[in-house]
């Protein structure tokens, strides 16, 4: 069944209101989790959860963009888009991560950041580029994970890290396929066709070598059917910081620095 999906088909999957949101991510995969808010400039931001985890006895820095599974959720989500704010709270937890010598895990689920005129006013693509510009040299190691949406720079400001996973049916692009197809079309019903130019899917990209990592999860994929996935994950998470811990904190940091370079 898979194997015949077109991008477009994937696009959707990866939009689904019943997949597996962040939340559920946190609670199955981490053994405990105490969350932190605001970003001490202007507030706090419900589109990204972020907070201290357990993970076999292993304290670790979990941040994640976080929609809602219903109209009322996703209203105080904010659908997923992230504000200044929400991006200037990650970058206070990579930092205090980097403090205490913890690593970080992202997970990416966003459609983009949010692009309303108060996000402008607060300073959206200054809070994006410095995301980008410092997480290029934490001295932790970084994992991100693309769990549903990967859109454009609210997706990629929690990107730049010494590894990127994809689930198999979540996508990962510098822009949507409505919006690609509005600018370079005038036409956004052709986003199916924008959608394969785009090369947004899991498949093409570990093709392209723009990800590390595909992971399997189930056709009908929601939280009652995602356990052996959880497993899946936990084990390779696993994987990641064992091969991580024995770095040095240069070796962790010209490991994502060379990452980028051979793109």
């Amino acid at each position: 069944m898979t194997d015949k999906l077109t991008p477009w088909d994937r696009v959707k999957l990866a939009r689904k209101i019943d997949r597996p949101t962040s939340s559920d991510y946190i609670s199955k995969v981490f053994d405990s989790f105490i969350e932190l808010h605001g970003d001490r400039y202007y507030g706090d931001d419900s589109a990204v959860v972020a907070g201290i985890a357990k993970y076999n006895y292993q304290s670790i820095t979990v941040i994640a963009q976080q929609k809602g599974k219903n109209i009322k959720e996703n209203k105080k989500r904010n659908y997923g888009m992230p504000k200044p704010e929400g991006y200037r709270k990650a970058l206070r937890l990579m930092k205090q991560a980097e403090k205490f010598k913890r690593p970080i895990i992202l997970l990416i689920d966003t459609p983009g950041a949010f692009c309303g005129i108060e996000a402008e006013e607060r300073g959206q693509g200054e809070a994006i580029a410095k995301n980008l510009y410092e997480m290029s040299s934490i001295k932790v190691p970084i994992l991100s994970i693309v769990i549903g949406e990967g859109g454009s720079g609210g997706a990629l400001a929690f990107g730049v890290s010494n590894e990127v996973w994809m689930l198999k049916n979540s996508i990962y692009s510098v822009i949507s396929p409505e919006g690609f197809a509005s600018i370079i079309w005038k036409d956004g019903k052709r986003a199916p066709e924008a959608a394969d130019l785009l090369k947004l899917t899991a498949h093409d990209l570990i093709r392209l070598k723009i990800i590390d990592k595909v992971i399997d999860e189930p056709d009908e994929f929601t939280v009652d059917s995602m356990d052996n996935l959880v497993n899946d994950i936990k084990t390779q998470i696993q994987q990641f910081l064992d091969s991580h811990i024995k770095m040095t904190e240069e070796e962790i940091v010209s490991s994502r620095y060379n990452r980028f370079r051979t793109l």
